[in-house]
């Protein structure tokens, strides 16, 4: 099914927005690179291929294979186009393309050092992407892949555009564990570019309906799965030559994991400095560099023992309050009795946090919606999937902390 996309407006349940219905021409000035041109973005609604074939719905699932093959033409034609993973939703372009995957930072605003992940549908691919695959990547790639795992590797000569390595001799490379952008990228014959399909700097995308609240009328078209996944993007790793792994970005695959399978897991100096001293001026990574992930307002988080972070958090929000601002507040099941604000995201419980890491981008997009300019955040222990909710959340203030 296809139509053009505008994101549906009204209230819908709890992690849930649709945009089913047929949708007016949206247009944008931000399109392909070019200011007096803009982009009728064009939507695919194929949530019904995640689900059991039944026989009532055997149209729906033609239907949504045939618009697959609809947007996987627009990709190998050079369009871009806004798909679903297991983690957030990739804004792709062919990777080989360099006009193709100008239209990924056009429509992003992204700054032009930051690289690409490159995506494939079969682990057959890497060969025609990557010079070397050291063991260490190997083994990785067997407990991981199809996996929210990105493996940085020595790119061959000529493979991907010297838009997509950002000028270095590294690419980074994974292959999702969604069956949608697993059926687009074989279908599309080409490895596909994609970071999230947000504006560059803002929450990345857990549905198809913010991905068109960012880039309607920017890019060429949006592929509808429904929800995403993990809701934080893949873990960046670099493997040495003696077998050493190291994280560039924490992501769904934790270190511990990592070390599972790895002789020696180690964070990158720019993960372990807190902040962006450590980060080189060249990025071997997204997500290293710039401040990413913020909502429009201010976003601090506060670090402690508990009763000392709900009364400091308490304390800012008052006095945000009593200086005319409305407030917002990040928290975690076991406290939120003890916050008043205008607005309360709850990220589940601190036992659960892979609750919190599939809820994050989706509270900060409700503060904006509610026109929060001023937020308190808790932090949350730093071990498991706690590193890439901290790592996500600390980027999205700006590393702006409190300690208690």
């Amino acid at each position: 099914m296809t139509n053009e996309f505008q994101p549906k407006k009204g209230n819908q349940p709890e992690g849930v927005e649709d945009c089913r219905s047929s949708m007016p021409k949206v247009e944008s000035n931000t399109g392909r690179g070019n200011s007096s041109e803009s982009t009728s973005t064009r939507y695919w609604e194929v949530s019904s291929l995640l689900e059991p074939v039944k026989g009532g719905q055997q149209q729906d699932r033609r239907e949504a294979e045939a618009a697959i093959e609809e947007a996987a033409a627009v990709l190998a034609a050079g369009g871009t186009v806004a798909f679903p993973t297991e983690t957030v939703y990739g804004l792709g372009a062919d990777a080989r393309s360099t006009e193709a995957v100008e239209r990924i930072f056009a429509a992003k605003g992204r700054p032009s050092d930051n690289p690409l992940i490159v995506h494939i549908a079969d682990e057959s691919q890497l060969a025609e992407l990557v010079s070397d695959v050291p063991e260490a990547a190997r083994k990785l790639m067997a407990a991981f892949w199809p996996g929210p795992l990105t493996i940085v590797l020595p790119v061959r000569e000529g493979a991907v555009s010297p838009k997509v390595t950002a000028g270095l001799f590294t690419v980074g490379v994974r292959m999702p564990a969604h069956d949608i952008a697993l059926r687009l990228i074989a279908a599309a014959g080409c490895p596909v570019a994609a970071p999230s399909a947000n504006r560059s700097g803002r929450p990345s995308p857990t549905l198809a309906s913010h991905v068109g609240e960012d880039l309607a009328g920017a890019i060429d078209g949006i592929v509808d799965g429904g929800p995403t996944g993990v809701g934080l993007e893949s873990t960046v790793v670099e493997c040495g030559a003696g077998g050493e792994v190291t994280v560039l970005r924490p992501g769904g695959i934790t270190a511990e994991a990592l070390a599972a399978v790895a002789a020696c897991v180690s964070l990158d100096p720019a993960l372990q400095g807190g902040g962006v001293a450590h980060v080189p001026a060249q990025p071997r990574s997204p997500g290293m560099k710039y401040t990413h992930y913020a909502p429009k307002g201010r976003l601090c988080v506060v670090k402690g023992a508990a009763p000392q972070v709900a009364a400091r958090i308490q304390a800012e929000l008052d006095a945000a309050a009593a200086r005319g601002e409305r407030t917002g507040v990040l928290a975690f099941d076991e406290h939120l009795q003890l916050y008043r604000a205008d607005a309360v995201q709850s990220l589940g419980s601190l036992a659960e946090l892979a609750e919190a890491a599939h809820r994050l981008y989706a509270a900060l997009r409700r503060f904006d919606e509610e026109g929060v300019g001023f937020m308190m955040a808790e932090a949350c222990p730093e071990e498991g999937l706690g590193a890439a909710v901290m790592n996500r959340l600390l980027k999205a203030a700006g590393h702006e902390v409190i300690y208690v």
